[in-house]
């Protein structure tokens, strides 16, 4: 598959202004949240009036969040992180070992509840 067909560009408007950026297929919804989430940061800085000119407030912004996903990266537990090299596109995938046993732990709950409340039934 190649680079064209893999990415779709998109148009965005950030404070106003029209871009168009490519997005990896499927990660449309996720670009467009961001780019939400990147205005109302940059408007936020804006509207405090001590950060003049959009490529400034778009710097603070980036700083802003930057340190947000950084904080929140130190005060979340380490878990163990298992790296799997995928063959068919040479990219390195990384899995979350504890999130992916909660959520397989989640999912057996809700069968053992479903199962449960069938067996009710017989």
């Amino acid at each position: 598959m190649t680079k064209a067909a893999e990415s779709k560009g998109i148009a965005i408007s950030v404070m106003g202004r029209e871009f168009r950026v490519a997005a990896p297929a499927g990660e449309e919804r996720q670009l467009l949240a961001s780019v939400d989430l990147l205005n109302r940061k940059m408007k936020e800085i804006r509207d405090t009036g001590k950060v003049v000119g959009n490529e400034r407030i778009a710097i603070m912004a980036a700083l802003n969040l930057a340190h947000e996903n950084l904080h929140t990266a130190a005060s979340t537990p380490a878990s163990p992180r298992i790296e799997r090299e995928n063959p068919a596109s040479s990219v390195v995938v990384t899995i979350d070992e504890a999130y992916v046993k909660g959520r397989i732990s989640t999912f057996e709950s809700i069968l053992e509840k479903a199962v449960s409340e069938q067996e009710k039934l017989f």
